[in-house]
C-alpha cells in the first residue's frame, strides 16, 4: 500500500472512531453505579463521635484566672 492510501485509511479509521457513538444502556449504567454505592456504604464503618478530652481536672485550677475574656485596664484595637 502506498503512503497516500495508508494515510487515507488512517484518517478514515480516526474519523470513524471520533464520530462513533454506540448505543448506551443507561439503565444498566444506573444499576452498576447503584450497586457500587451500596457496596461502598456497606464497607464504610459508621463515623465515630470525636472524643473530647476531660478538662474537669483543670477547671478548679484555672477557675480564678478566667475574667470573662476582658483584659483588665487595657483594650485591644485594630
Amino acid at each position: 500500500m502506498g503512503r497516500g492510501r495508508q494515510k487515507a485509511k488512517a484518517t478514515k479509521q480516526a474519523r470513524d472512531m471520533k464520530y462513533f457513538s454506540p448505543a448506551t444502556d443507561y439503565s444498566a449504567l444506573q444499576r452498576e453505579l447503584t450497586d457500587q454505592e451500596s457496596r461502598a456504604a456497606a464497607r464504610r464503618p459508621e463515623p465515630l463521635e470525636p472524643v473530647e478530652p476531660d478538662y474537669s481536672a483543670y477547671a478548679d485550677k484555672y477557675a480564678d484566672d478566667d475574667d470573662g475574656g476582658e483584659e483588665s485596664g487595657s483594650r485591644r484595637t485594630g
